[in-house]
């Protein structure tokens, strides 16, 4: 049976890891908020008290953490992972990070005779809960094969795309098609309103035929029900749209959709609501 350290017990974080727990593997845990990990910890994770003594001993380390300087913290900080994993050991960062910290976190983990993935995902805590999120992994294909038992335990659409840094292009890309879609939800549900529809129906409707999106079926009825609670945080997406256009630059192409709905996501952020969930893009639509 491996062992296994998951680091970061955020909402999607404990649900994965819980996943790992009921598959009958050995699961160390750590993270910076001890109670995020009770859960787990009642039904059998190992904690630890600090990051080294986590991982010192494991087959397989899962990072989710939230912003990429966390990432770089873990990994490359004084105690992190790279320093204190065995040699052989692989690592899969799930966060959605710079795809340009991959490349980085891939090439220090060489020189220490450790395999680190970038993995991160889609579906939010609806398919973490649920383990039917996509992954999206970039690095050795050896590893990925070794780890895939465990993504599958995760979700449902897998892929190895490519070397390091390529899941988390991957990810951009999503999160480019994600702005979109959750603008044009909010807008149709709008329209809708305004027109007297009944909403419920004309969702209905949309989600069956060439309009149908994830975003539709799952934030369309909260969207209804005005329920804010975060699935996915705004302040994370707001982070990640903002990686999206790093590497824009850096390619010299123009993203003119996401910039858009970024600065309506920002206008939320600035009025204190980025730990709300991403369908409260409406409340930008709301008439003063």
């Amino acid at each position: 049976m491996k062992k296994i350290a998951w680091i970061g017990t955020g909402v999607m974080g404990c649900a994965m890891a819980r996943h790992l727990l009921d598959g009958g593997y050995e699961v160390h845990v750590f993270t910076r908020t001890p109670s995020k990990a009770q859960s787990l910890i009642d039904n059998g994770a190992i904690w630890h008290d600090n990051l080294a003594s986590c991982v010192k001993e494991v087959e397989i380390v899962f990072t989710m953490v939230g912003y990429p300087k966390d990432v770089e913290e873990v990994y490359l900080g004084n105690k992190g992972i790279l320093q204190n994993v065995n040699s052989n050991t692989i690592c899969v960062d799930m966060t959605t990070s710079s795809p340009q910290l991959a490349k980085k976190l891939y090439a220090e983990g060489q020189l220490r005779h450790v395999f680190v993935l970038d993995a991160p995902v889609s579906g939010g805590d609806i398919g973490a809960r649920n383990a039917t999120l996509a992954i999206m992994v970039g690095g050795d294909k050896n590893a990925f094969e070794i780890v895939f038992p465990l993504f599958q335990l995760l979700g449902k659409n897998i892929r190895h795309l490519g070397p390091a840094s390529f899941g988390q292009h991957t990810k951009m890309a999503n999160q480019i098609a994600v702005a979109g879609a959750i603008a044009a939800t909010t807008e149709a549900i709008l329209y809708a309103q305004n027109a007297g529809l009944d909403l419920p129906s004309t969702l209905e409707v949309l989600s069956s035929g060439a309009a149908g999106s994830w975003q539709l079926s799952n934030n369309g009825p909260k969207i209804l029900k005005e329920d804010v609670a975060p699935g996915f945080y705004i302040h994370h997406f707001v982070k990640d749209m903002n990686l999206v256009l790093e590497e824009a630059k850096a390619f010299d192409i123009d993203l003119p959709v996401l910039s858009t709905v970024l600065e309506r996501y920002q206008r939320l952020v600035n009025q204190g609501d980025g730990n709300l969930g991403t369908q409260a893009l409406y409340k930008t639509y709301t008439k003063k």
